[in-house]
């Protein structure tokens, strides 16, 4: 029979690593986020790069009883090209805007967005006005808005399609339709 030595398994420090690490990161990211706008999504109007006139509360009227994603993105960042797909794929099948945040005009998006086969409908924001409403801190930035258009959910940086869609899942519970 092997002695015992009084070391704890394995498994016990690795989980408590793993616990101590996703609470640094769950406190970085309520810190990093703690000056985003909260309670009713500021409205927004504007362009998209197909010329369609875009108005946040019509398309939430567009969009009865659905969880809304607004996704914040620039061509010149490294993570929003690994996030790129992922919105690609929920914009599908759910209510999804984006908006091309310091990116250039709207001829400059499309042909950013044609370069790279982007197919989600994007509004440019060429000063970040609209990012600044929602005082996010960087990008890529998600928010997504219950069916109320109260914000549920702010995050910046990588963020999973599963992730997004448990948020989005998890914002649509209660409403009614």
């Amino acid at each position: 029979m092997p002695e015992n030595t009084g070391k704890k398994p394995r498994w016990r420090r690795w989980a408590l690593e793993i616990a101590i690490f996703v609470a640094a990161f769950l406190a970085f990211q309520a810190w990093q986020l703690r000056d985003t706008a909260r309670g009713p999504a500021p409205q927004f109007a504007g362009v998209h790069t197909d010329g369609q006139a875009f108005d946040l509360a019509a398309w939430r009227a567009a969009h009865p009883g659905q969880p809304l994603l607004i996704y914040f993105w620039a061509e010149w960042c490294p993570i929003c090209k690994t996030t790129a797909g992922s919105v690609e794929n929920i914009a599908a099948d759910r209510p999804v805007i984006t908006i091309a945040t310091q990116s250039g005009d709207a001829a400059a998006v499309a042909r950013f967005m044609a370069a790279n086969g982007y197919r989600f409908p994007a509004l440019p924001d060429p000063a970040g006005a609209i990012m600044k409403s929602y005082r996010l801190p960087g990008t890529p930035g998600f928010v997504v808005l219950a069916p109320d258009g109260q914000i549920r959910f702010v995050s910046v940086g990588y963020t999973s399609e599963i992730g997004l869609r448990l948020r989005l899942w998890w914002a649509g519970l209660g409403a009614t339709s």
